[in-house]
């Protein structure tokens, strides 16, 4: 309000002026800021005289103001006279307030504090009283479990034999919801000596009760009562001891049996398939009666719940035995034995989890411990990499001798063809492909198109340089034979002859030039045929393995595959470009002999000749004709 009031007693200065003057009431206001802004807008000289102009305008104002209320003014010292004695005198009854909310404000405090401190011994004696009241009820449990069990309190005529004190299953399941209590209260009151002294007699019930279920459970499975079963369980969930008797199960009926099975004298006698297979059967014939209690897909609602006897004893036990009892099975040395016992082993573990019969039971499977185990037992990197130096080992073998024709019936002209091709249809192959290094075998196939790709551009580079040398020498010899004037014919265009200087660093036999010209025919046949196959490989062989794993972005590896088949193509343009220039060249040094007709017909009296030349077209298809008889020899269309 106070800036408001300020703003409208400010004078209104002229419109010339080249700044505002509510730019002077901003809480932000600033000399530099102020001079700096209006300095962009006008020169310094400029704005010295607008603040003059707004000085005197301001100075006017004031005036007006002062004769305005001048009154007021001069009234002002005349109406402070006294008030020094009233503001004293109002000084004293204010202290005397000061001083009496001090007061108060102090026995608040006080009284305060010491309400808390009766509200702290209360909850004290409150928690006292809860734990007397526990303990209480923990000693007249005690005695009355004592009493259905038949224990006396002192235990001094208690006999330690406890096959003597089985009990029923009524009896056991009242006695468990008594303990069940116990044990809550146990849990309330620890750290305190009553119950340290009341603890052994604690110790003494739970043995005959853990004994009494465990012989309650046993004779439950042998006679196959389920309704002993399901009251037993029942109890053993009561008193929280599902581990305890998953465990008894475990022990007392699947070891048994899966150690009788699993040993290296019945892998080598049976084999790993039936193996495996009696292994199984174990669920059939020994948790088929606790399965009908404890499954979900059990008939009828009376199913106890939180237990699963096929993740939790049996899978345990499995896997336990495997790895004591066969090791060997999990050994990658032989490539071949390794794929074979780990497609069992997984055609294993998809039964035993069809055996588990929920989607529930099967998720608990895989996050089990033992699970996890089980695959981490599969070198899976290490058999990659033995088939990996199997298959690429071979190919680089083929590529080091780039010139050696293939053997038999061979879909290829060359063997580093031949190879490529086996090696990418080895990957995905029954007999070395698995699925859980799909990625890696589609990451194998690219780099094998790859350093394919890499190594046709190495040997057209390797062995350009004695091309076309050896060009060069043969248009120097057909241009002395074409000087010479002789009527014998050239040499032929492609002959058997080897190349004097190898090209640096060449891995390979030395070849001619004419016999590179043959195989660049080989090669680009080949990798037409390569190309054109890469499509079926892709959809005969990848696709079907992609979708086994339920893969969605397969255009995205079929676009991947493509960019190596457009880099394949690439690179065997220079070898047709360099078969052209060869047939080029080999006619274009026998088209030299036209230079020598003028000398013909120089200082004689020769009548010109009206036919026509025979030597362009002579020369010309006697090359193309050589070229392709050569190619015949070698079974290239």
């Amino acid at each position: 309000m106070t800036k408001e009031i300020a703003k409208t007693l400010l004078p209104v200065g002229p419109s010339s002026l080249c700044f505002n003057k509510d730019e002077f009431m901003k809480d932000s206001f600033s000399v530099d800021e102020f001079v700096s802004t209006c300095r962009k807008r006008v020169q310094l000289e400029q704005l010295r005289d607008d603040l003059t102009v707004y000085q005197r305008l301001l100075r006017s104002a004031m005036i007006e103001l002062i004769n305005k209320d001048y009154a007021d003014f001069v009234n002002l010292s005349a109406n402070l006279v006294g008030l020094d004695k009233a503001i004293n005198t109002l000084s004293v009854p204010l202290q005397n307030v000061k001083q009496e909310v001090t007061t108060v404000d102090t026995a608040v405090l006080e009284s305060l504090s010491f309400i808390k401190q009766k509200l702290k011994k209360r909850a004290e004696i409150r928690q006292r009283i809860a734990c007397l009241q526990r303990l209480m009820t923990i000693s007249e449990l005690v005695d009355k479990m004592e009493r259905l069990l038949n224990i006396p309190k002192d235990g001094s005529t208690f006999d330690s034999d406890l096959s003597t004190h089985t009990l029923d299953g009524a009896l056991i399941e009242r006695v468990a919801t008594e303990f069940n209590q116990l044990q809550f209260h146990v849990t309330r009151n620890k750290k305190v000596a009553l119950l340290e002294a009341i603890r052994p007699r604690i110790v003494q019930i739970t043995s005959v009760l853990q004994h009494s279920l465990e012989q309650q459970f046993v004779v439950g499975l042998q006679q196959k009562k389920t309704d002993v079963l399901r009251q037993c369980l029942r109890t053993y969930a009561t008193i929280d001891k599902v581990k305890d008797v998953e465990q008894l199960f475990r022990q007392n009926v699947i070891r048994p049996h899966v150690e009788e099975v699993v040993s290296e004298g019945r892998l080598s006698e049976v084999g790993l398939k039936v193996m495996f297979g009696q292994v199984l059967e174990v669920i059939p014939k020994h948790c088929q009666t606790l399965l009908s209690v404890t499954s979900a897909l059990a008939k009828g609602s009376d199913v106890v719940q939180g237990y699963d006897i096929l993740v939790n004893s049996v899978w345990p036990e499995i896997v336990i035995c495997l790895e004591a009892r066969t090791p060997l099975i999990f050994a990658p040395g032989d490539p071949d034995e390794f794929h074979q016992k780990y497609t069992i082993s997984m055609q294993f573990l998809d039964d035993f989890e069809t055996s588990c019969g929920s989607l529930t039971s099967v998720r608990r499977l895989r996050s089990h411990p033992s699970y996890s185990t089980f695959m981490s037992k599969w070198s899976l990197p290490v058999y990659f990499q033995i088939r990996f130096q199997e298959i690429a080992g071979t190919f680089e073998t083929a590529l080091s001798a780039p010139f050696v024709s293939s053997s038999g019936d061979a879909e290829f002209s060359l063997a580093a063809n031949v190879e490529l091709w086996c090696g990418l249809c080895q990957c995905w192959e029954e007999r070395v492909y698995l699925p859980a290094l799909c990625h890696r075998f589609w990451k194998l196939s690219l780099l094998m198109l790859r350093r394919y790709s890499t190594w046709l551009q190495e040997l057209y580079e390797e062995k350009k340089t004695t091309v076309r040398s050896d060009i060069e020498n043969v248009d120097v010899s057909l241009s002395l034979q074409a000087s010479a004037g002789g009527q014998r014919s050239a040499s032929p265009a492609f002959s058997d002859r080897r190349s004097a200087s190898p090209a640096p660093g060449d891995k390979s036999t030395t070849v001619s030039e004419t016999d590179f010209l043959q195989y660049c025919v080989l090669l680009i046949a080949d990798a037409e045929k390569l190309v054109g196959k890469m499509p079926l490989l892709f959809v005969d062989k990848v696709k079907p393995r992609l979708q086994e794993l339920n893969f969605t972005d397969i255009n995205l590896l079929q676009a991947g595959l493509d960019e190596s088949v457009v880099d394949i193509k690439q690179k065997m343009q220079p070898f047709s470009t360099c078969i052209v220039e060869a047939l080029i060249a080999r006619c274009a040094a026998s088209l030299k002999q036209v230079n020598d007709i003028p000398r013909l017909y120089r200082r004689t009296n020769r009548e010109v000749s009206l036919s026509p030349i025979s030597v362009c077209s002579l020369c010309c298809s006697r090359h193309r004709k050589s070229f392709r008889h050569k190619l015949f020899l070698t079974g290239t269309q």
